[in-house]
């Protein structure tokens, strides 16, 4: 068996995967066997310690098709790709195979090396700073021998990582995967060295990432779309995000940007405004097809649908009966609500479990045959030859005619259970959606006919026109939000010291009162029914929309304080202490000064941003500015604190921010936006002044 020719070993190379450094990309390498009499069992896993017992069946039980793929050569070779996503335990207790010092494969104890037991310890670290969900990406070969018991045996090579980046993995998979079951664990430590060499992910970013000798050239899914409970912090582009349409439509605006929309619900076009609607408000759907790589695609298409809004529902990709949540939506009775999510399926035995789900959509075909992975495009990182669910079905653009309309009045009839004796793609949902169907896009899509070759640069084509259409649907409906985003600048001639104004307030009921009486414009009034203002009623009830609101405002008042800071840097102080009153003047040397210490302790504390000494010392000069036209006595009164004698003096040393004897400035105790500073005020602020002195405030008298 030959490996993958985009990517060879160096036997001169000894590299050394970095621990830390992987953990940027890939939290283990996980390799798990299919054993007859113990079942799956994790053989590898690499580094060591990461996982708890109960994570570690999880993704032993998730790495598998839950049936053999019927429709094959009894001697051939099987492999396809898919993932999971699965939700995090807490690190109470750490695996019982290879995470612990002791583990035992095959029957035989073995004792951890030093350097094993040392990335354990790292690892166990790095971990409890991980995001709540998992990603699991897998290459699962299935080979078939009679001269094997029951005929043949499986085995996933598995990557973990915090962030779904599938235009990662997924053809990092196709070479690891070959690599793997030509020369063993080698290769997984080979590409675990190179994966550490990477540089940080940068999301939004085409990212060029060495690997061997190949490069794998991706696109990572942008900032506004990733889950901030990773404890990562990415910069966030006011411009990047909804309500605004982005300019540049080559960077990704969602999550899975690379999903094969047009392939996954060919058969189902003129449904996909019915499932954008269900995902937008976060009705829970069930969507099952005949193999995990295809329920793999119809998720992260579906999810793909809603960019840019940071989807908040609930996905697993592929989901079996051993998830352990799986026994919580069991138990729930007719009547009970489902938890919002999208649910990828195989296992027909769902159709039973989850009767009661509201929504059911059955995608995809059976293989007629299997074949092996073929080898990544460099260039792109697509599957020329597309593995198992990857590639368009082929299928024609389904047409009316009394003849469909008779077989969607006889599924309707027989309902998801008939998937039970023929799989047939459809949906089942009493749902009626706002949005109609937009036949002007349809009437764009090609159909290729039947060449693998021109069916896949098409597919490119059709996916492109799909998700720019959707793209704009969904920014157009966010677009009524804009008004409670919107930065403000300084108003020409004020002072931009004082704090900016606060954005405006939300509240749902003014909203919708506002919105019904200005309408809802008109690129959605001509694809939308008259009820659309329930749909905007169900997304503010629903999962995505405050967490797509809070995370917009916050890069609202972000852009809000950049545009400040920069009106700062600008500012003529001379020239604004030449239009101010005695009183102004003393606000404004009260705001300098808390500007000035924030600017300082970002310095401090290692997070300042690279204008950050040349704000310093521009506010360091206003403040002397301000300080020179005030009285002599105030001025005395001022500088008998050392700390502010020293910001006067031009020191930005590390002690400022706390002297001995001393109570430290609290920065922001007092609004510089209030219209008069009080005594009571400039007590609040500066503590350590002899507020009480009455030559103080005899000799300061405010006109």
């Amino acid at each position: 068996m030959s490996r993958s020719p985009s990517f060879s070993v160096k036997s001169e190379l000894s590299l050394k995967a970095d621990p830390d450094a992987l953990q940027r990309w890939a939290v283990a390498f996980c390799i798990i066997r299919f054993d007859l009499e113990q079942g799956q069992l994790i053989e590898e896993c690499y580094p060591p310690g990461c996982l708890t017992q109960e994570e570690e069946l999880e993704v032993a039980f998730s790495s598998f098709p839950d049936s053999v793929s019927q429709h094959q050569n009894r001697s051939s070779i099987h492999d396809c790709i898919f993932f999971f996503r699965f939700r995090r335990q807490k690190h109470s207790k750490k695996g019982n195979v290879t995470s612990s010092e002791i583990t035992e494969i095959d029957g035989k104890e073995t004792i951890s090396t030093p350097e094993e037991e040392n990335l354990i310890r790292r690892s166990r670290s790095i971990g409890s700073k991980s995001s709540r969900y998992l990603y699991g990406y897998v290459f699962n070969r299935e080979r078939h021998d009679e001269r094997l018991k029951r005929g043949g045996e499986q085995k996933s090579v598995v990557i973990l990582s915090h962030g779904p980046y599938s235009s990662v993995f997924r053809p990092l998979l196709q070479i690891m995967g070959p690599l793997y079951f030509d020369i063993g664990r080698k290769a997984i430590e080979h590409i675990a060295s190179y994966v550490s060499l990477w540089p940080s992910p940068v999301p939004g970013k085409l990212m060029e990432l060495p690997i061997g000798n190949a490069m794998l050239k991706v696109n990572l899914p942008p900032a506004h779309s990733l889950p901030l409970e990773s404890g990562m912090s990415y910069e966030e582009s006011a411009s990047s995000m909804a309500p605004f349409l982005p300019n540049n439509q080559s960077v990704p605006q969602g999550l899975f940007h690379d999903s094969d929309i047009f392939g996954t619900f060919r058969g189902l076009l003129l449904q996909l405004w019915l499932l954008w609607e269900l995902l937008l408000i976060g009705e829970p759907i069930l969507i099952i097809a005949p193999t995990p790589p295809q329920c793999c695609e119809a998720v992260s298409s579906l999810v793909s649908l809603v960019a840019p809004v940071l989807c908040s529902v609930d996905f697993r990709p592929y989901f079996t009966i051993h998830n352990p949540e799986f026994a919580q939506l069991n138990a729930l009775q007719e009547g009970d609500k489902y938890p919002p999510m999208v649910l990828g399926v195989t296992n027909l035995f769902f159709l039973k479990a989850l009767r009661n789900i509201p929504h059911i959509v059955s995608v995809g075909s059976p293989a007629p045959s299997s074949s092996r992975v073929a080898i990544a495009s460099r260039s792109t990182g697509r599957i020329p030859g597309k593995p198992e669910g990857f590639g368009l079905q082929q299928l024609s653009l389904k047409k009316f005619s009394p003849s469909s309309l008779l077989n969607v009045v006889k599924l309707r009839r027989d309902g998801p259970l008939c998937l039970m004796t023929e799989h047939k793609e459809a949906i089942w949902s009493t749902y009626v959606a706002t949005t109609k169907p937009d036949t002007s896009i349809l009437n764009r899509l090609i159909d290729a006919g039947v060449s693998p070759r021109v069916e896949e640069s098409m597919s490119v084509v059709n996916n492109e026109i799909l998700r720019r259409h959707f793209l704009e649907l969904t920014t157009n409906f966010l677009a009524p939000f804009g008004p409670y985003f919107r930065a403000t600048t300084p108003p020409e001639g004020s002072s931009p010291f004082a704090d900016p104004p606060p954005l405006p307030p939300f509240n749902a009921d003014d909203f919708l009162m506002s919105l019904s009486a200005r309408g809802v414009g008109k690129f959605l009034s001509k694809r939308m029914r008259s009820n659309w203002l329930d749909l905007y009623r169900r997304f503010l009830k629903g999962p995505n929309f405050m967490p797509w609101f809070q995370r917009r405002l916050a890069v609202a008042e972000n852009e809000q304080h950049r545009l400040w800071r920069q009106a700062r840097m600008k500012a003529d102080m001379h020239l604004l202490i030449s239009r101010m009153p005695e009183l102004e003047i003393v606000d404004c040397f009260n705001a300098i000064e808390r500007h000035l210490l924030g600017e300082i302790q970002l310095l401090q504390s290692g997070r300042a941003i690279s204008d950050s000494v040349a704000m310093c010392q521009k506010l360091k000069g206003d403040l002397q500015a301000v300080f020179n036209v005030l009285p002599n006595d105030m001025q005395q009164l001022l500088l008998l604190n050392p700390q502010r004698a020293a910001l006067l003096q031009g020191s930005l040393s590390p002690e400022l921010t706390k002297l001995p004897g001393r109570p430290s400035i609290q920065v922001g105790v007092v609004s510089s936006s209030s219209p008069s500073t009080t005594r009571e005020s400039l007590v609040a602020s500066y503590p350590y002044l002899d507020g009480d002195s009455p030559g103080f405030w005899h000799n300061c008298s405010y006109r």
